[in-house]
Formats: structure tokens, sequence, C-alpha cells
């Protein structure tokens, strides 16, 4: 069974698959199905993915595709343009891919600097005005120092192009990855949340709202200093929605409540995802995580999220309470502005976190819960299998879970783990005990 983030990584190939799908990209399709077969060979969502691909002339033949990461060029599914916008931006590489859009590196050689210049195909109506949208939006955003800059913008044999800030140092989700155990150190991450807190002040001030914020889409320079990008999904708020009623956009890992029920979204929408984005940050995983997108949604609307601090204890009171108040439910509950959250992530770097010590940390949890008695050695993987067959449940999908061992092996401390985090998401424990037929002797041990 694939990992947490592995998974995570196969559903979101998926989800670029079925976008290529409706841009009629087949080459792209194939190699998104390619890139999941290579790591789950069983998975028949990629199959399907590739007969559709065949069926439409994109046969085995072609070379196997590698994902791309934004610091850097990579492998393009098709032959790379020689240059756009009548040769003024000569392309040196390919950066990555997603849906019908294509990033290429290329060089303004009027003004002699790198670039990177998105390609958006198969545009008309609605997604034709929606891209043309992006740019306005962005270029209302003017020059700030946490938001990627665009430079230029325009169509070209029916494609539509944006000429953006090369951002050499990658994305969030790279950092994210190569991070161990996939966390930032609680510095870094509050830095990070401040300067992109910034960007969202600024933006919504300017009426405008991201509605796609996450990982991918935050940016580092050489620096390491984050920006926002990829306005794709952006909506300026004096204008009419053009999507149409009952459907939502934006990824369902760090999307708002209201936002995944297909309401207008606001600037704290994007707080909302601010939160999750934090959260990924401190703990190496989104608040809400399942099988497939209604079971994340499901959980989105209906499950408060664990305490960071369950996932790493040094985490500070003050940071804490402010990412539970950016995943509250009600938008009402939330920081109303990026400005008040900038703020506050300045007061919470400054609170020094209680306890931090192993052995501190079983005691505010022993304080917090009379279920802990010790500290919790082993069985992690067994617990995060638990862990994951209750959010299944709290999701729809229920289950029997059977845990047998001979005595001694921590059975019982792994179940009292598990009632635990069940209580802090809302569940209810309940307790039995056998007894031989017949007999009015103690239980069964």
């Amino acid at each position: 069974m694939p990992t947490e983030r592995i998974q995570r990584r196969i559903d979101a190939l998926l989800d670029e698959a079925d976008g290529a799908v409706s841009a009629s990209d087949w080459a792209s399709v194939a190699a998104k199905a390619r890139a999941v077969l290579a790591i789950d060979e069983a998975n028949e969502d990629a199959r399907a993915f590739l007969k559709m691909a065949e069926a439409n002339g994109v046969g085995r033949s072609l070379a196997p595709h590698s994902e791309p990461v934004s610091s850097g060029p990579s492998t393009p599914t098709r032959p790379l343009p020689a240059s756009f916008a009548a040769g003024r931006y000569t392309v040196r590489g390919f950066l990555g891919e997603g849906g019908s859009k294509r990033v290429y590196l290329a060089h303004d050689t009027r003004l002699e600097r790198d670039v990177a210049v998105a390609i958006v195909e198969g545009l008309n109506g609605e997604g034709l005005e929606r891209g043309r949208r992006e740019a306005q939006a962005v270029a209302r955003l003017g020059d700030h120092p946490n938001i990627v800059s665009v430079f230029d913008t325009g169509e070209e044999d029916g494609k539509l192009y944006t000429v953006y800030q090369y951002m050499s140092g990658g994305s969030a989700a790279d950092l994210i990855e190569r991070a161990v155990d996939h966390r930032l150190s609680l510095e870094q991450a509050v830095r990070l949340a401040s300067e992109l807190a910034s960007a969202l002040a600024f933006a919504h001030d300017k009426g405008v709202i991201h509605r796609d914020f996450k990982p991918a889409n935050v940016f580092l320079d050489d620096s390491g200093t984050a920006k926002l990008g990829d306005f794709g999904l952006a909506a300026a708020l004096d204008r009419t929605r053009l999507t149409e009623a009952g459907t939502f956009l934006g990824t369902a890992a760090y999307m708002a409540p209201e936002q995944a029920m297909g309401q207008p979204a606001d600037a704290r929408s994007d707080l909302y995802s601010l939160g999750c984005v934090l959260y990924e940050l401190i703990t190496g995983r989104p608040p809400f995580v399942g099988d497939d997108t209604v079971a994340v949604v499901t959980q989105q609307l209906n499950t408060p999220p664990i305490t960071p601090s369950w996932h790493r204890p040094e985490v500070s009171p003050g940071l804490e309470a402010l990412v539970l108040r950016l995943l509250e439910k009600d938008p009402d509950k939330r920081p109303q502005s990026g400005a008040e959250v900038r703020e506050a992530l300045a007061s919470a770097a400054l609170t020094a976190p209680v306890l931090p010590s192993a052995a501190g940390s079983a005691v505010r949890a022993e304080l917090q819960d009379p279920l802990y008695r010790t500290v919790f050695v082993g069985r992690e993987a067994e617990l995060r299998q638990l862990q994951t067959a209750f959010d299944g449940a709290l999701s729809g999908n229920g289950a029997l879970v059977m845990v047998v061992g001979e005595p001694g092996i921590g059975k019982t401390s792994v179940c009292e783990q598990l009632a635990t985090y069940a209580a802090m998401r809302g569940g209810r424990t309940l307790r039995g005990h056998c007894y031989e037929e017949g007999s009015l002797s103690l239980p069964y041990l």
C-alpha cells in the first residue's frame, strides 16, 4: 500500500492527466499515466488513461516522463519550441506542465534576462477569458516583493502566453519534499508564512483573491524568499464569477470549506488555504488527507484538524492557536486579513514552546489526557495505519481493523493512542471486556 505522501503524489498526477484529457493533450496524458505506473504498476486509473492516450495515437514508444521540478529545466513530452513573441523569448529549457499549461525557461533577448514563459493551449470562451483575467489580475498587483512578477502577456497561434519572473529556487512543494520528515524548521516555516501573508494582504487590498493557494504555487528566489505565483484561478473581487453555479476551483487538500461547497470565495478563503500550507510546513502533511477528493473535501467540511503539536510537540501554543484559527470552518472565526496573520505570526515567533523535551511532552500530554501514562515508543507504523483507517471512517469509508498479537507487545498502548487521536477529532471511544461464559471471574487480560 503506498505511503500517504506517495498516494498524494499519485492523486496529483491523475488529476493532471484528467486535466490533460480535457485539453486533448494525449502526450501529456500518456506521460502522467506512465509516471503513476512507475510508482504503482497496478493502478487501474493510470492504465485507463494510458489506453485513452493510445487510442488517440500516442503509443508506448514515448520516452518515460520524469515529473519536473520548478528549480530547473526538465524533460518535455514534445519538442521544444524555438521562441515566442516573434523571437523575443528564445526557449532554453522546459520547466513543467499541468493540465493545458506548459512552462518554459526562456531568455528575453530584448532585456537580456531569463524568464518563465507559460503557454496555455486549447482555450476558448470561458477558458480564454479566465486566462486573460489571470494576467490582468496579476498585473494589477504591480511589483510586490512576495508576488511573482508578470512581465508580458499576449496570444500567439491561438495560444495564450504569459511571461513571468523566473524563480530559480523552486517551489515550496520541492522544499517540503527535500526536508527531513518533510518538515521545515519552525523558524523557516514562520518566515515563509509571514511573507505569504504579506503577499495575500497586498493582493486582497487590490481586490484580487488567489483561490488556488498551495505549496506548488509558492516559489522561492535565490535567497529563499517566498513569492506567491500562478494566479491561474485568481478572480477580481469586483467581477462576476465565470464558473458555473455549483462548481468549485482549487486543490482539495488546501481548499476552504465554503469554496469546496461551490460558494463564492473571498480573502478569508485564501487565509484558510494559508493555514493548510503552514500546517504542512510544520508537520510534514496537510491537515486533511484521504484516498480521493471526496474524502478530503468531506473532512474539510466536517472534521476538526488534529492540533499541530500532536505531530510536533515543540510547536508553541501561540503558533498552534493561529494555525487552528486559520483552519476554522466558519470564515467569520478566522483572521480577517493577511496583515492580521502577519502580526500574529510575529507574536507567535516570540513565544517559547512549552516543555519541548520528550519527557516534557509526555507530561503535557498526560495533563491533557489521562490515557497517556508513559512516553509512546515504537509501533509508529501500526499507529499510522490505525489513524488512516479512522480518517477514512470520518470520510465515510468505514472499516473494521483488528489489533492482534502476543501479550506484552503493545496492543493496549497502540489502542490508547488511537483513542486519544479519535477524541481530538470529535470521535467517541467505546470500551468492552470479554468474560468466559457463565463465569463471574475477572475479564480476560
